[in-house]
């Protein structure tokens, strides 16, 4: 399952990013949705059941998928950032979060994102805002150097 999350109201942002060099543009983003994805790992660590705790252990947050799902993958635009965050490659999750024949689904991602979204999305405005204003002032100070 893919969830697509498109926030509005930050088009000022987003002409500030493009005003930065591509890759530098690219970094702020990954830095701001790495650390704003954490809480919901976080909170996907809270709910997953412990048996051993490989699954709870194999919830990351990445900007990278495994072989497999880099397969499976289909990115839109090369200039999008991607964040992930899941139990990686462990084969027990899809099992756990949605059940089989067997076993009755004992959903934590979805939990934990539907916890900790609102928090995630009011803060990517503001934290990349000032990631940012870093870059400028080093673009600037790198310009006053040559």
């Amino acid at each position: 399952m893919t969830i697509t999350v498109k926030v509005a109201g930050l088009k000022e942002v987003q002409a500030a990013l493009r005003e930065l060099p591509n890759a530098t543009a690219k970094n702020i983003m990954s830095r701001v949705l790495l650390k704003r994805a954490e809480p919901v790992a976080e909170a996907a660590r809270a709910l997953v059941p412990v048996h051993e705790g490989h699954l709870r252990n194999s919830i990351h947050v990445s900007t990278r998928l495994t072989r497999r799902q880099r397969g499976r993958h289909r990115k839109v635009d090369r200039d999008d950032v991607e964040v992930f965050v899941g139990p990686g490659s462990d084969p027990a999750a899809h099992l756990q979060e949605f059940g089989s024949s067997h076993h009755a689904a004992q959903p934590f991602m979805r939990p934990a994102w539907d916890r900790t979204k609102d928090d995630l999305l009011e803060g990517v405005g503001a934290d990349m805002w000032a990631e940012i204003e870093k870059a400028v002032a080093r673009l600037a100070k790198k310009a006053a150097k040559v």
